[in-house]
């Protein structure tokens, strides 16, 4: 009798302990600032990006270049203008200033903007992608393996090949 009850206590024990390890849930990891990187969207979206960045800098060096312009002119001329048209320039002068601050301002508001309509598809494709081959391989968690993400350890099964082959990069 007594070997029957430790028969039946191991075998629950060992059905338990394979239940177990059959309920774990399945973790795999990706970098998904690389996989990003790596799509062609991406480097499109980045010369776009970095396209309308220039435009945004020759306008506001122009700005700067006539703002030091106008400022040389004022100051070589200021012996032979009277205090109240010194003033005038003086706050002429200031007002360029912040109309260029205020114009860089927006510039970069823009940039932030148009930034975030553009990545946000290539953002989107990258994660159905990963989503898609995540769910064909039976994994029920992936990890961002992405440095600084807070991802210690990453022995688990690294998506990032199967991902670039779907999306045929």
């Amino acid at each position: 009798m007594k070997h029957l009850k430790l028969v039946i206590v191991t075998l629950a024990i060992f059905v338990g302990a394979t239940s177990f390890v059959n309920a774990q849930s399945k973790i795999a990891h990706i970098d998904t600032q690389a996989l990003v990187e790596a799509m062609p969207e991406m480097k499109s979206a980045q010369s776009e990006l970095d396209k309308i960045q220039k435009t945004y800098d020759t306008e506001i060096k122009a700005m700067a270049k006539e703002l030091e312009t106008k400022m040389k002119q004022y100051d070589q001329e200021a012996a032979s203008k009277t205090d109240e048209e010194n003033q005038k320039r003086f706050e002429e002068v200031q007002g360029m200033q912040k109309n260029i601050q205020a114009y860089r301002q927006q510039a970069m508001q823009d940039l932030q903007k148009k930034e975030r309509d553009i990545l946000q598809p290539v953002l989107e494709k990258a994660r159905a992608a990963i989503q898609k081959v995540a769910r064909a391989q039976g994994f029920q968690y992936v990890m961002d393996s992405t440095t600084g993400s807070g991802l210690i350890l990453a022995d688990g099964k690294d998506l990032m090949a199967d991902v670039k082959k779907e999306m045929g990069i």
